[in-house]
């Protein structure tokens, strides 16, 4: 087995960090944690069905990749939705996913096609929510612990991820068929390491302010 093949299996399994996570520390979990961790349960089970389509036999696995998209500005909406505290801050929300939402839908159109403008048309709303969630956090009045605030690694999972693979996403379909896999490399592995963020705010438990 290839390299490439082995780290497309763990990035595919890593997926079932946060939800293990997840299941040991849920007592202690808010809503909008849990929230997220449905999120993440729905994220794992779709890379490990996407994993196991080739060996089923079904030869383009793009229409599911459209719609777990979808799926995902729709969670990632809400979920920022709610831990903005600044009313202009959730209507940015609601602007930014709902503008992400229709160019998913309009493209939608085209369900055997790699979903580029998708993917970067929700990269682009996330890096924006991230980085305003960074700014709420560093301009709160009261003293928190950021480091302790499972919120705050999950940003920090989001802003990683798709700062790192909007590139990736806008270019992929240019790259010629044989060269994909070893860009796609990039992608594996970011989504590792923010797996592995993931895992680490699930298992923070909820901090009192000061």
């Amino acid at each position: 087995m290839s390299f490439g093949a082995v780290l497309d299996l763990i990035a595919t399994y890593s997926g079932l960090l946060p939800v293990i996570a997840f299941l040991y520390n849920y007592r202690h979990l808010d809503g909008l944690m849990k929230l997220i961790s449905t999120f993440l349960i729905v994220s794992a089970l779709f890379d490990i069905l996407l994993s196991l389509s080739s060996d089923w036999g079904v030869a383009n696995n793009m229409p599911a990749i459209h719609v777990y998209i979808i799926i995902n500005i729709v969670f990632f909406g809400f979920i920022y939705y709610k831990a903005f505290f600044d009313e202009r801050l959730k209507k940015i929300t609601l602007v930014l996913t709902g503008i992400a939402l229709l160019l998913c839908l309009y493209f939608a159109q085209r369900l055997t096609e790699y979903p580029s403008a998708s993917n970067t048309a929700s990269g682009i709303a996330f890096i924006i929510l991230a980085l305003l969630y960074f700014y709420q956090l560093l301009t709160r009045q009261e003293f928190v612990h950021i480091e302790k605030q499972g919120l705050f690694w999950f940003n920090a999972a989001v802003l990683f991820y798709f700062s790192i693979n909007i590139f990736l996403f806008m270019l992929f379909p240019l790259l010629p068929l044989r060269d994909r896999p070893s860009y796609y490399i990039i992608n594996n592995i970011t989504n590792i390491i923010a797996n592995l963020l993931y895992t680490t705010a699930l298992l923070c438990q909820p901090q009192k302010t000061a």
